[in-house]
């Protein structure tokens, strides 16, 4: 497993629709074992492909939540070419961050509950129905495949503010 670097905001990378992965290989695998220690060490809870710069249909998630006894215990998921195939009209509103858009939270109002399909490190393929974080968690992370962040869901000028602000960080790091 190996860290790679998370793109930020504004590189033009994040708005590449990804590319379907053909099949599960022993690079897929990598790929999403190098994310997963990505993900954990940012930390975050979700990660596209996209992000590390491999414009491929892969997320990974660990939505784990700390037990009664106090322990997190991991739960790994990936999800290969995943799309929505229904979703509820009913809509809930969770304040989102994103890894690309690092230290920036913002509520996003999106539906409460979708019906995924994926398929899995085994190549075999599900359909799962998700509501809650989950929901939240994995319509963002799909949307990252298409090219699209969470701020495209805010007002304009909200956008516009976080675009400049990323845009100036990342023409002062450059100099």
């Amino acid at each position: 497993m190996a860290l790679r670097e998370i793109i930020i905001l504004p590189d033009r990378q994040l708005r590449l629709v990804s590319k379907p992965v053909e099949k599960v290989t022993t690079e897929i695998r990598k790929l999403a074992d190098d994310m997963f220690e990505t993900m954990y060490d940012a930390p975050g809870i979700g990660l596209a492909a996209i992000q590390v710069a491999q414009p491929l249909r892969l997320i990974t998630m660990d939505l784990a939540k700390k037990s009664e006894d106090g322990e997190t215990r991991p739960q790994p998921r990936v999800f290969i070419n995943p799309e929505i195939v229904s979703s509820s009209e009913e809509l809930s509103v969770y304040e989102e961050g994103c890894l690309s858009i690092p230290e920036y939270y913002e509520e996003v109002e999106r539906p409460a509950q979708v019906r995924i399909r994926f398929t899995d490190l085994d190549g075999k393929v599900h359909e799962e129905d998700a509501e809650g974080l989950f929901a939240t968690c994995i319509q963002h992370e799909i949307d990252h495949l298409n090219g699209v962040l969470f701020v495209d869901y805010l007002s304009k000028l909200k956008r516009d503010r976080v675009i400049k602000k990323f845009t100036k960080a990342a023409r002062r790091a450059a100099e």
